[in-house]
């Protein structure tokens, strides 16, 4: 492993910042939370990290040999992600408002709900995302070397599970609670801009890789 750890820091960094960019799991972790109350929330977090698990599968599957079939997607791959991190970029550098603000609108009464419901839905909102397919095409291409054993990369498909778990039990301790519920809200929108920053630096990282 101590051969490869730039390479998974690189991996773990990228795909941290795009973890906590706000998306369609952290809408949904969120309103899992207020709705539902805490256990709700992180069954759902959990159903999000299980959700990595398809999108790891289909990439350490087909990736390495559609890439020596055809090298020169590598390249198109490459374009695409660094397009993509720097579309998440700008998007949160223009940010007004907290993407939880929708959410934290609608109905806060005691409803309960299973945790395999929970679960279900965490895990189905992560697993049918397009932009996570994207993700896991273009990042893995780029930053993992085809040469990396498979041990290895299940190693990262696992810590990406984890910590996209963590993160979203994390969201979900935070937004049951009140009080930072709303300082997040009155504050998040200097915190995505910060994270779009660091997204921008890192597809020009990929995109002079690609040239």
């Amino acid at each position: 492993m101590q051969g490869y750890f730039s390479e998974f820091a690189g991996l773990a960094v990228i795909h941290f910042l795009a973890v906590v960019v706000p998306g369609p799991d952290f809408a949904v972790t969120v309103r899992q939370s207020v709705r539902y109350g805490r256990w709700a929330g992180i069954c759902t977090a959990l159903g999000i990290g299980a959700g990595i698990s398809v999108h790891v599968i289909y990439t350490l599957l087909g990736i390495g040999a559609l890439m020596h079939a055809t090298p020169w997607i590598m390249q198109l791959a490459k374009f695409g992600g660094g397009a993509y991190l720097i579309y998440l970029g700008v998007r949160l550098l223009r940010s007004k408002a907290s993407a939880a603000e929708t959410a934290m609108s609608e109905s806060t009464e005691s409803i309960s709900q299973g945790a395999g419901m929970a679960f279900l839905t965490g895990f189905m909102t992560n697993a049918t995302n397009p932009k996570a397919t994207l993700f896991f095409l273009a990042v893995f291409t780029a930053v993992v070397s085809v040469t990396t054993p498979l041990t290895i990369q299940i190693f990262y498909g696992l810590w990406m599970c984890m910590v996209n778990a963590m993160w979203f039990i994390l969201v979900s301790f935070v937004f049951s609670n009140p009080i930072i519920r709303q300082q997040f809200i009155r504050l998040g929108h200097w915190f995505e801009r910060a994270m779009g920053a660091i997204l921008l630096v890192f597809a020009a990282r990929l995109l002079l890789m690609a040239a």
